[in-house]
């Protein structure tokens, strides 16, 4: 391959949801060309959280480089802003090597942000901000997430009832702007300069999907999902509304250790919020444009890719 790089230069997406197989299907692409995995998924940047994210071995990563893993410590934050401009830089320097970069990962709003561009969302007013929080605070965020799904059905939709402080952004851009968060993110942003060829995998099945997110979830027992979410509870600077620890899986290990679960309970309410995210993910991709499906156990998927990607 030419180490000209041009908007033709080949850019490869693998999304999908939780459990689909896009680590699998983004190693098996580099065992075939020189390529290196840029990670689309907002809990890989979290250092020390490694079991619960399904994070690629060390033994994977030794073996194609990987990038935006274990980035930052789970007391920080990582916007969608820095990510766009983290993988942009990425992508040229894996061009300019000479190799092909893979886009693998299932935050479609990374993705979306990426493809499409930043929308010119308004700035934060803090007032509004505390105004929201208070109103939280005497009728609980339930509330406050029936209101959103009024006002804004489809950010409604897709923000999780438990998730104050998107839901705080989604209220707060409403009332300071009369518009709602889901006008802003259909407003043209500066989108990518390079050409992504975009694939999506699942099983055909959406049984067999939920089938595999309760056997990974299990899995992630047996290899010490426990201990490691310990090590983030014991710490003093973490709590449960960080990002972080409001990670799926994470959150109800967390919820256990504090006493708030049964260990049956965080095993069963932590696969039930896996496919919650899982369905997420699906309807973001279905509404997806210029996506091409792959079956996770179709034996094919690496000649589909072939036949859409010049290599």
């Amino acid at each position: 391959m030419s180490n000209g790089i041009n908007s033709a230069s080949p850019v490869i997406a693998i999304m999908g949801p939780t459990a689909s197989g896009k680590t699998g299907l983004a190693l098996d692409i580099a065992a075939k060309v020189e390529s290196e995995v840029i990670s689309v998924d907002s809990a890989l940047v979290y250092k020390g959280m490694d079991i619960g994210t399904a994070k690629p071995t060390q033994e994977e990563q030794a073996g194609v480089a990987h990038h935006l893993i274990d980035i930052i410590d789970p007391a920080q934050s990582y916007s969608v802003s820095q990510f766009v401009n983290d993988t942009n830089a990425l992508i040229g320097d894996i061009l300019a090597r000479g190799k092909v970069p893979i886009l693998a990962g299932g935050t479609m709003m990374y993705f979306n942000a990426l493809i499409n561009g930043i929308s010119p969302l308004p700035k934060s007013d803090e007032t509004i901000r505390d105004e929201i929080t208070q109103q939280a605070q005497r009728l609980g965020w339930s509330k406050l997430h029936d209101e959103l799904r009024g006002v804004d059905p489809i950010s409604g939709e897709r923000i999780h009832p438990n998730d104050p402080q998107r839901i705080t952004r989604a209220l707060e851009v409403y009332r300071s702007t009369g518009k709602t968060l889901t006008h802003w993110q259909q407003q043209e942003g500066e989108k990518c300069p390079y050409n992504i060829t975009q694939f999506a995998i699942a099983p055909a099945d959406r049984t067999v999907l939920h089938e595999r997110i309760a056997t990974r979830f299990d899995m992630m027992l047996e290899q010490g999902f426990e201990k490691e979410v310990v090590k983030l509870y014991e710490r003093s600077d973490l709590h449960e509304d960080l990002p972080s620890v409001r990670s799926v899986g994470y959150r109800q290990m967390w919820q256990y250790l504090d006493g708030q679960l049964s260990y049956a309970e965080m095993r069963e309410r932590g696969i039930i919020a896996t496919r919650q995210l899982a369905k997420r993910q699906l309807t973001w991709l279905r509404g997806w444009e210029q996506v091409t499906w792959l079956d996770t156990f179709a034996n094919d998927n690496l000649t589909k890719i072939t036949a859409k990607v010049t290599l």
